[in-house]
């Protein structure tokens, strides 16, 4: 069969013939048909992922849609650290995590937002009391997964929810799929984290995308903010496009009732994130959120690699076109 294969760590995949995947116990193998290539795909296929082996060859892709013998459509997410990914015709899934999909799904839909969205979905709902009402702050609202963490913040009842990100009109067009606030993140730093900071006076969880520099200013003008300061606030890290580290002053997290943590692979237990993946795919399979997809073949696997998208799209590779 075909599949992406990765054989250095410093080049994209190539397609190439693989052996055919031998299901083991609780396994099942499944005809792919859609296989998002996410941020996270990109760090496995360079190495660079905190749960990278470092062994190569490997397959990438950590989920994807695909069709059962029976004809049935599932979507399944694989373990950390597989060797074996979603980026070929066939995979053999872990029958316990994955989930039954109505027969009229779309399978590049629901292949190019799970990903992305689960990354609020679960911050929400497993690492944090969430509670309807409450306001939210997406810190790096204008990607992909920044985008759809607005959607599922309002459709699990925040309050009210406020974006912060580069680029004006991309920040304004996240109006439309919910942002009741927008902030720029533009032009000096110092300045645009004091505009952040006023905005964030009265949050109860923010959710980080960016890291790095950005955060370092920004927690501590929002530190100097906050209207109640025993009001807690949840800052969850989520993601670090902008650097991996921060320099936190040990008075942040005396002066407000502050508590930072984390939400990925390992804070979240397997079990919990697979409890999750079928009342999300239900809300994406009913159309709950706007998310684009850009469709590329497996034969052009490494093109996909570096070519342009539109902001608010994702690549799918679908190894049936």
């Amino acid at each position: 069969m075909r599949a992406a294969v990765v054989t250095a760590f410093d080049n994209p995949p190539r397609c190439e013939d693989v052996p055919e995947p031998e299901p083991g116990e609780h396994q099942e193998v499944v005809d792919v048909l859609a296989a998002g290539l996410h941020p996270r795909v990109r760090s496995q296929a360079n190495g660079s992922h905190y749960t990278s082996s470092g062994v190569l060859p490997l397959i990438p892709g950590i989920d994807g849609v695909g069709r059962r013998a029976d004809g049935s459509l599932v979507y399944f997410l694989l373990p950390p650290g597989s060797s074996r990914g979603s980026m070929a015709e066939r995979v053999a899934v872990d029958t316990r995590r994955a989930v039954t999909l109505p027969d009229d799904s779309d399978p590049l839909r629901v292949a190019a937002a799970m990903n992305p969205a689960m990354s609020s979905w679960v911050a929400l709902r497993r690492r944090v009391s969430f509670r309807p009402g409450q306001g939210v702050l997406v810190f790096g609202a204008t990607g992909n997964a920044g985008q759809l963490a607005i959607q599922v913040a309002k459709e699990l009842g925040a309050g009210t929810v406020t974006a912060v990100g580069r680029g004006a009109a991309r920040l304004e067009a996240l109006r439309d799929v919910g942002a009741d606030v927008v902030v720029p993140l533009d032009g000096d730093l110092g300045e645009a984290a004091q505009a952040v900071g006023r905005a964030a006076a009265e949050v109860d969880v923010l959710l980080d995308y960016l890291w790095g520099p950005p955060t370092q200013h920004v927690l501590a003008a929002v530190v100097g903010s906050r209207a109640d300061p025993a009001r807690r606030l949840d800052w969850v890290q989520i993601g670090s496009v902008a650097g991996p580290d921060i320099t936190l002053p040990s008075a942040a997290l005396r002066r407000v009732n502050l508590r930072v943590l984390g939400s990925g692979q390992g804070s979240v237990s397997p079990e919990a994130m697979e409890a999750e993946l079928g009342d999300l795919a239900r809300w994406i399979d009913a159309g709950a959120f706007t998310v684009g997809v850009q469709a590329v073949g497996l034969a052009d696997v490494e093109q996909a690699w570096t070519m342009p998208v539109p902001s608010g799209r994702r690549v799918v590779v679908t190894p049936t076109r």
